[in-house]
Protein backbone atom coordinates (compact mmCIF):
# COMPACT_ATOMS: atom_id res chain seq x y z
CA UNK A 1 0.00 0.00 0.00
CA UNK A 2 1.19 3.44 -1.06
CA UNK A 3 2.42 5.61 1.93
CA UNK A 4 2.13 9.47 0.09
CA UNK A 5 2.24 11.90 3.05
CA UNK A 6 -0.47 12.55 4.54
CA UNK A 7 -2.95 9.90 2.53
CA UNK A 8 -5.99 9.55 4.17
CA UNK A 9 -5.38 12.24 6.74
CA UNK A 10 -5.31 15.34 4.65
CA UNK A 11 -6.89 16.57 1.42
CA UNK A 12 -3.84 18.07 0.30
CA UNK A 13 -0.37 16.45 -1.43
CA UNK A 14 2.99 18.72 -1.80
CA UNK A 15 4.13 19.56 -5.16
CA UNK A 16 6.80 16.80 -5.18
CA UNK A 17 4.16 13.82 -4.03
CA UNK A 18 1.12 15.39 -6.57
CA UNK A 19 4.14 15.18 -9.29
CA UNK A 20 5.09 11.56 -8.27
CA UNK A 21 1.87 10.47 -8.59
CA UNK A 22 1.27 11.56 -11.86
CA UNK A 23 4.15 10.59 -13.64
CA UNK A 24 4.36 7.07 -11.71
CA UNK A 25 5.08 4.51 -14.10
CA UNK A 26 1.92 1.92 -14.83
CA UNK A 27 3.82 -0.60 -13.34
CA UNK A 28 3.82 0.67 -9.84
CA UNK A 29 0.41 1.99 -9.68
CA UNK A 30 -1.42 -1.36 -7.84
CA UNK A 31 1.20 -0.65 -5.27
CA UNK A 32 0.52 2.65 -4.38
CA UNK A 33 -2.65 3.05 -4.97
CA UNK A 34 -5.35 2.54 -1.96
CA UNK A 35 -8.08 0.72 -3.95
CA UNK A 36 -7.39 -2.50 -6.31
CA UNK A 37 -6.45 -1.64 -9.45
CA UNK A 38 -5.73 -3.76 -12.76
CA UNK A 39 -4.59 -2.73 -15.77
CA UNK A 40 -5.83 -4.43 -19.05
CA UNK A 41 -4.03 -4.18 -22.51
CA UNK A 42 -6.99 -2.38 -24.42
CA UNK A 43 -10.05 -0.88 -24.62
CA UNK A 44 -11.90 -3.92 -26.31
CA UNK A 45 -10.63 -6.26 -23.17
CA UNK A 46 -11.68 -3.72 -20.59
CA UNK A 47 -15.24 -4.05 -22.08
CA UNK A 48 -15.11 -7.69 -22.09
CA UNK A 49 -14.90 -7.89 -18.69
CA UNK A 50 -16.64 -5.54 -17.31
CA UNK A 51 -19.43 -7.70 -19.37
CA UNK A 52 -18.11 -10.88 -18.03
CA UNK A 53 -18.07 -9.46 -14.50
CA UNK A 54 -21.81 -8.54 -14.64
CA UNK A 55 -23.10 -11.65 -16.39
CA UNK A 56 -21.65 -13.39 -13.43
CA UNK A 57 -23.00 -12.01 -10.32
CA UNK A 58 -25.73 -12.66 -12.09
CA UNK A 59 -25.36 -16.44 -12.38
CA UNK A 60 -23.33 -16.72 -9.32
CA UNK A 61 -26.62 -15.61 -7.23
CA UNK A 62 -28.98 -17.60 -9.47
CA UNK A 63 -27.05 -20.63 -8.54
CA UNK A 64 -27.38 -19.51 -4.86
CA UNK A 65 -31.09 -18.66 -5.20
CA UNK A 66 -30.50 -14.82 -4.26
CA UNK A 67 -31.52 -11.90 -6.03
CA UNK A 68 -29.50 -9.74 -7.95
CA UNK A 69 -29.13 -6.03 -7.50
CA UNK A 70 -26.86 -3.99 -9.46
CA UNK A 71 -25.86 0.08 -9.87
CA UNK A 72 -24.90 0.29 -13.59
CA UNK A 73 -23.83 3.23 -15.50
CA UNK A 74 -24.44 4.38 -19.61
CA UNK A 75 -20.94 5.09 -20.19
CA UNK A 76 -18.74 3.23 -20.70
CA UNK A 77 -21.49 1.67 -22.86
CA UNK A 78 -19.32 -0.71 -25.58
CA UNK A 79 -20.04 -3.43 -22.69
CA UNK A 80 -23.03 -3.71 -23.44
CA UNK A 81 -23.30 -5.42 -26.82
CA UNK A 82 -21.22 -7.79 -25.27
CA UNK A 83 -23.76 -8.34 -21.91
CA UNK A 84 -26.89 -9.24 -24.49
CA UNK A 85 -24.96 -11.56 -26.38
CA UNK A 86 -23.85 -13.30 -23.03
CA UNK A 87 -26.82 -13.42 -21.54
CA UNK A 88 -28.79 -14.57 -24.47
CA UNK A 89 -26.48 -17.35 -25.52
CA UNK A 90 -25.87 -18.49 -21.99
CA UNK A 91 -29.89 -18.00 -21.45
CA UNK A 92 -28.96 -16.19 -18.05
CA UNK A 93 -32.21 -15.91 -16.07
CA UNK A 94 -33.31 -12.30 -15.46
CA UNK A 95 -36.32 -12.97 -12.88
CA UNK A 96 -34.52 -12.06 -10.00
CA UNK A 97 -32.02 -8.98 -11.13
CA UNK A 98 -32.98 -5.77 -10.21
CA UNK A 99 -30.87 -2.89 -12.37
CA UNK A 100 -30.50 0.52 -11.08
CA UNK A 101 -29.03 2.95 -13.39
CA UNK A 102 -26.77 6.19 -12.01
CA UNK A 103 -28.74 9.03 -13.93
CA UNK A 104 -30.59 10.28 -16.10
CA UNK A 105 -30.59 13.91 -18.56
CA UNK A 106 -33.10 16.38 -17.24
CA UNK A 107 -34.30 19.32 -19.47
CA UNK A 108 -33.90 22.89 -17.54
CA UNK A 109 -37.64 22.31 -15.99
CA UNK A 110 -35.76 19.19 -14.31
CA UNK A 111 -38.44 16.95 -16.41
CA UNK A 112 -36.87 13.50 -17.79
CA UNK A 113 -35.44 14.29 -21.68
CA UNK A 114 -37.56 12.23 -24.19
CA UNK A 115 -36.09 8.76 -25.14
CA UNK A 116 -35.82 9.95 -28.71
CA UNK A 117 -32.91 12.45 -27.30
CA UNK A 118 -29.42 11.16 -28.63
CA UNK A 119 -27.86 11.94 -24.80
CA UNK A 120 -31.43 9.88 -23.20
CA UNK A 121 -29.92 7.17 -21.11
CA UNK A 122 -32.94 5.70 -20.81
CA UNK A 123 -33.28 5.42 -24.31
CA UNK A 124 -29.85 4.20 -24.91
CA UNK A 125 -30.63 0.81 -22.82
CA UNK A 126 -34.02 0.23 -24.90
CA UNK A 127 -32.35 0.43 -27.75
CA UNK A 128 -29.02 -1.28 -27.12
CA UNK A 129 -29.72 -3.97 -24.57
CA UNK A 130 -33.08 -4.44 -23.40
CA UNK A 131 -34.95 -4.80 -26.45
CA UNK A 132 -32.60 -7.09 -27.74
CA UNK A 133 -32.35 -9.31 -24.99
CA UNK A 134 -34.27 -12.77 -24.69
CA UNK A 135 -37.87 -11.96 -23.50
CA UNK A 136 -37.95 -15.96 -22.05
CA UNK A 137 -34.98 -14.66 -19.42
CA UNK A 138 -37.60 -12.82 -17.96
CA UNK A 139 -36.51 -9.53 -16.54
CA UNK A 140 -39.65 -7.27 -15.92
CA UNK A 141 -39.77 -3.60 -16.63
CA UNK A 142 -40.17 -2.91 -13.00
CA UNK A 143 -36.94 -4.14 -12.20
CA UNK A 144 -35.41 -1.98 -14.24
CA UNK A 145 -34.92 1.34 -12.40
CA UNK A 146 -33.69 4.86 -13.22
CA UNK A 147 -33.58 7.98 -10.66
CA UNK A 148 -36.82 9.67 -11.53
CA UNK A 149 -37.11 13.17 -10.82
CA UNK A 150 -40.86 12.83 -9.79
CA UNK A 151 -40.00 10.23 -6.82
CA UNK A 152 -36.44 10.61 -5.61
CA UNK A 153 -36.97 8.39 -2.90
CA UNK A 154 -37.90 5.49 -4.60
CA UNK A 155 -34.92 4.08 -5.40
CA UNK A 156 -33.11 4.45 -2.03
CA UNK A 157 -35.86 2.75 -0.41
CA UNK A 158 -36.27 0.38 -2.81
CA UNK A 159 -32.76 -0.53 -2.42
CA UNK A 160 -32.96 -1.10 1.05
CA UNK A 161 -35.63 -2.98 0.84
CA UNK A 162 -33.71 -5.64 -1.40
CA UNK A 163 -31.24 -5.37 0.81
CA UNK A 164 -28.69 -3.45 -0.35
CA UNK A 165 -26.41 -3.26 -3.89
CA UNK A 166 -24.36 -6.35 -4.43
CA UNK A 167 -22.25 -4.72 -7.03
CA UNK A 168 -22.05 -1.34 -8.17
CA UNK A 169 -20.83 -1.04 -11.54
CA UNK A 170 -19.37 2.57 -12.93
CA UNK A 171 -16.98 5.35 -15.34
CA UNK A 172 -15.32 7.92 -13.90
CA UNK A 173 -16.13 11.52 -14.80
CA UNK A 174 -13.51 14.36 -15.84
CA UNK A 175 -13.55 15.59 -12.07
CA UNK A 176 -13.32 12.36 -10.67
CA UNK A 177 -17.14 11.87 -10.27
CA UNK A 178 -19.05 8.89 -9.74
CA UNK A 179 -22.92 8.94 -11.25
CA UNK A 180 -23.34 12.64 -11.53
CA UNK A 181 -21.93 13.29 -7.98
CA UNK A 182 -19.90 15.84 -8.85
CA UNK A 183 -17.05 17.81 -6.77
CA UNK A 184 -19.91 19.77 -4.25
CA UNK A 185 -19.23 23.98 -4.91
CA UNK A 186 -18.39 25.21 -0.88
CA UNK A 187 -17.05 28.87 -1.79
CA UNK A 188 -20.88 29.67 -0.09
CA UNK A 189 -21.64 26.51 1.44
CA UNK A 190 -20.39 23.82 4.03
CA UNK A 191 -20.37 20.60 3.28
CA UNK A 192 -18.26 17.63 5.10
CA UNK A 193 -17.19 14.25 3.82
CA UNK A 194 -19.28 12.43 5.69
CA UNK A 195 -22.56 14.38 4.72
CA UNK A 196 -21.62 14.08 1.33
CA UNK A 197 -21.35 10.19 1.45
CA UNK A 198 -24.91 9.84 2.84
CA UNK A 199 -26.55 12.16 -0.29
CA UNK A 200 -29.22 10.38 -2.11
CA UNK A 201 -30.86 10.56 -5.19
CA UNK A 202 -31.27 14.14 -6.07
CA UNK A 203 -31.44 17.01 -8.81
CA UNK A 204 -28.84 18.58 -10.25
CA UNK A 205 -27.17 21.28 -12.49
CA UNK A 206 -24.09 19.81 -14.55
CA UNK A 207 -21.15 21.14 -13.44
CA UNK A 208 -19.08 23.68 -15.96
CA UNK A 209 -16.39 20.98 -17.22
CA UNK A 210 -18.81 18.52 -17.34
CA UNK A 211 -20.84 20.03 -19.61
CA UNK A 212 -18.15 20.83 -21.78
CA UNK A 213 -16.77 16.97 -22.22
CA UNK A 214 -19.90 15.50 -22.24
CA UNK A 215 -21.03 17.51 -25.33
CA UNK A 216 -17.80 17.15 -26.65
CA UNK A 217 -17.48 13.41 -26.31
CA UNK A 218 -21.62 12.92 -26.55
CA UNK A 219 -22.95 15.19 -29.32
CA UNK A 220 -20.15 16.78 -31.52
CA UNK A 221 -19.52 19.51 -28.94
CA UNK A 222 -22.95 20.42 -29.79
CA UNK A 223 -23.43 22.35 -25.89
CA UNK A 224 -26.62 23.62 -27.08
CA UNK A 225 -28.21 20.62 -27.27
CA UNK A 226 -26.77 19.07 -24.09
CA UNK A 227 -29.86 18.81 -21.09
CA UNK A 228 -28.64 21.26 -17.96
CA UNK A 229 -29.76 19.11 -15.39
CA UNK A 230 -29.57 15.67 -14.19
CA UNK A 231 -30.79 13.26 -11.86
CA UNK A 232 -28.92 11.11 -10.11
CA UNK A 233 -28.24 8.09 -7.56
CA UNK A 234 -26.45 9.37 -4.73
CA UNK A 235 -23.27 8.23 -2.95
CA UNK A 236 -25.12 6.66 0.01
CA UNK A 237 -25.76 3.23 -2.21
CA UNK A 238 -22.70 3.41 -4.20
CA UNK A 239 -20.23 3.39 -0.77
CA UNK A 240 -22.22 1.07 0.95
CA UNK A 241 -22.82 -1.52 -1.95
CA UNK A 242 -20.50 -5.01 -1.25
CA UNK A 243 -18.08 -4.16 -4.36
CA UNK A 244 -17.48 -1.73 -6.32
CA UNK A 245 -15.75 -1.84 -9.83
CA UNK A 246 -15.04 0.98 -12.05
CA UNK A 247 -13.84 0.73 -15.50
CA UNK A 248 -11.78 3.99 -17.07
CA UNK A 249 -11.67 3.39 -21.31
CA UNK A 250 -10.96 7.14 -21.81
CA UNK A 251 -7.11 6.94 -22.92
CA UNK A 252 -7.57 7.57 -26.76
CA UNK A 253 -9.05 11.79 -25.57
CA UNK A 254 -6.77 11.95 -22.91
CA UNK A 255 -9.25 12.99 -20.80
CA UNK A 256 -9.26 10.50 -17.88
CA UNK A 257 -5.64 10.05 -17.33
CA UNK A 258 -5.41 12.35 -14.03
CA UNK A 259 -9.09 11.52 -12.60
CA UNK A 260 -7.99 7.95 -12.56
CA UNK A 261 -4.59 8.56 -10.58
CA UNK A 262 -6.29 10.68 -8.34
CA UNK A 263 -9.21 8.42 -7.45
CA UNK A 264 -6.32 5.42 -6.77
CA UNK A 265 -3.79 7.53 -4.93
CA UNK A 266 -5.35 11.29 -3.97
CA UNK A 267 -6.79 11.76 -0.01
CA UNK A 268 -10.57 11.47 -0.22
CA UNK A 269 -10.92 15.01 -1.20
CA UNK A 270 -14.56 16.13 -2.13
CA UNK A 271 -12.89 18.39 -4.93
CA UNK A 272 -12.53 14.34 -6.64
CA UNK A 273 -15.65 12.40 -5.50
CA UNK A 274 -13.79 9.18 -6.72
CA UNK A 275 -11.74 9.36 -4.32
CA UNK A 276 -13.49 8.84 -1.41
CA UNK A 277 -14.20 5.19 -2.81
CA UNK A 278 -11.21 4.87 -0.44
CA UNK A 279 -13.16 4.43 2.73
CA UNK A 280 -15.49 1.84 1.52
CA UNK A 281 -14.86 -0.75 4.32
CA UNK A 282 -12.88 -2.78 2.71
CA UNK A 283 -11.09 -0.83 -0.86
CA UNK A 284 -8.08 -3.19 -1.66
CA UNK A 285 -10.29 -6.04 -1.73
CA UNK A 286 -14.20 -4.61 -2.85
CA UNK A 287 -13.23 -1.42 -4.56
CA UNK A 288 -11.83 -2.22 -8.50
CA UNK A 289 -10.87 0.40 -10.48
CA UNK A 290 -9.74 -1.14 -14.51
CA UNK A 291 -7.91 0.79 -17.12
CA UNK A 292 -6.81 -0.30 -20.24
CA UNK A 293 -3.13 0.92 -20.94
CA UNK A 294 -3.65 4.69 -22.36
CA UNK A 295 -6.21 5.71 -19.50
CA UNK A 296 -3.41 4.06 -17.10
CA UNK A 297 0.19 5.84 -18.77
CA UNK A 298 2.13 8.89 -16.70
CA UNK A 299 0.57 12.38 -17.30
CA UNK A 300 2.90 14.84 -18.10
CA UNK A 301 3.82 17.21 -15.72
CA UNK A 302 5.09 20.96 -16.79
CA UNK A 303 8.22 21.70 -15.45
CA UNK A 304 8.70 24.09 -12.29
Amino acid sequence: MGNFKGILTHQTLSDDDFARLMTMPVEELKNWSNVGVRIVDDAQLLYQQMARSIADVMIKNNKEGKKTKIILPVGPTPQYDILKQIINSEKISLENVWIFFMDEYLDWESRFVPESHPMSFRGYMKKNLFDLLDKSLGLKNEQIIFPNPKDLDYNDKRIEELGGIDVCYGGLGYHGHIAFNEPYDTYYRRMSIEKFLESKTRIIDLNSDTFVINSICGIGGNCYDLPPKAVTIGMKPIIEAKRIEIYCDGGDLNWQLASLRLALMHPPTLDRPGTLLQLHPNPKEEVLFVADKLTARPVIIAPK
